[in-house]
């Protein structure tokens, strides 16, 4: 049974997976620019419209119509987040993977260089790498890549630890094959569940985060559109116009919801036990 027909047979991995496909769709429409309204062009007649018929989501208040800032803004997140998670999944795969296997001074220098990023709350790390590199989408990406880079490296780290020591890894050795083989062909492959758990669930962290930075004004830049933005803009317009707030609100709710409904899917799929109870 392939991954995506389990997913599909899981009640979590059935409303996940959808709410994660709907995103796709609205942010590659975004991107390519097929939206309903020019995202970024202001129509000074038509400022804090509610949502009608002509503007779905309303506007804002330079006349911007929302659904398509909205569907701007979740190609932007999705942007960030997938590179974000790519570079700290890479990252803390090789480190976790050098560190179980080499051991001694360099696992201890990898894990406690790791332990002292995690001895900072990941919105504050973020902030200060923003404060030293200056706002922007690139800094934002790199300060979302080093605060979870850690998280990836102990996932890592610690089934490597296990599985380099059994008897089918002794084998490999036997039998003369290549540290670069043995990593890859046999720890990596047994690696495979966890890391593709992990990366679904940091990806809903990484849309709230970068979220939060924009929403700080230290992540994406205006004109662009930006879900932290968005809300940001609505503050002082909560009660005259709810709806600036409610749609970005709800847009990034819905989108950490689908994440982590497909991580918790992929997990029970992933797991032998569960597999076995769920047969």
């Amino acid at each position: 049974m392939s991954l995506v027909k389990a997913l599909l047979r899981h009640p979590s991995g059935r409303i996940g997976g959808c709410i994660i496909l709907v995103f796709l769709v609205a942010a590659i429409l975004g991107q390519l620019g097929l939206t309903p309204h020019d995202p970024l062009k202001q129509m000074r007649l038509d400022r804090l419209k509610p949502p009608s018929l002509t503007y779905v989501m309303g506007t804002d208040l330079f006349g911007r119509d929302v659904a398509s800032r909205l569907m701007l803004a979740i190609g932007q997140s999705f942007i960030v987040g997938f590179l974000a998670v790519g570079i700290a999944a890479t990252l803390g795969t090789v480190l976790g993977l050098t560190a179980a296997w080499f051991g001694r001074l360099w696992d201890g220098v990898v894990m406690r260089s790791m332990d002292v990023l995690l001895a900072f709350p990941a919105i504050l790390l973020a902030l200060l790498i923003i404060a030293v590199a200056g706002p922007g989408t690139w800094t934002s990406v790199t300060a979302i890549a080093i605060v979870y880079t850690p998280i990836f490296t102990r996932v890592v780290r610690g089934p490597a630890l296990s599985i380099k020591t059994r008897e089918f890894v002794d084998a490999a050795r036997t039998f003369g094959s290549s540290r670069r083989y043995i990593l890859t062909r046999h720890l990596m492959l047994n690696l495979v569940a966890p890391l593709t758990v992990q990366v679904t669930l940091a990806l809903a962290w990484s849309l709230l985060t970068e979220a939060g930075l924009s929403f700080l004004g230290l992540g994406t830049q205006p004109p662009a559109a930006s879900l932290g933005l968005m809300l940001a803009d609505a503050r002082n317009l909560m009660e005259m116009a709810p709806w600036l707030l409610i749609f970005p609100g709800l847009t990034i709710m819905i989108g950490i919801l689908g994440f982590n409904l497909t991580g918790d899917a992929l997990r029970d799929i992933l797991d032998p036990k569960t597999r076995r109870a769920m047969a």
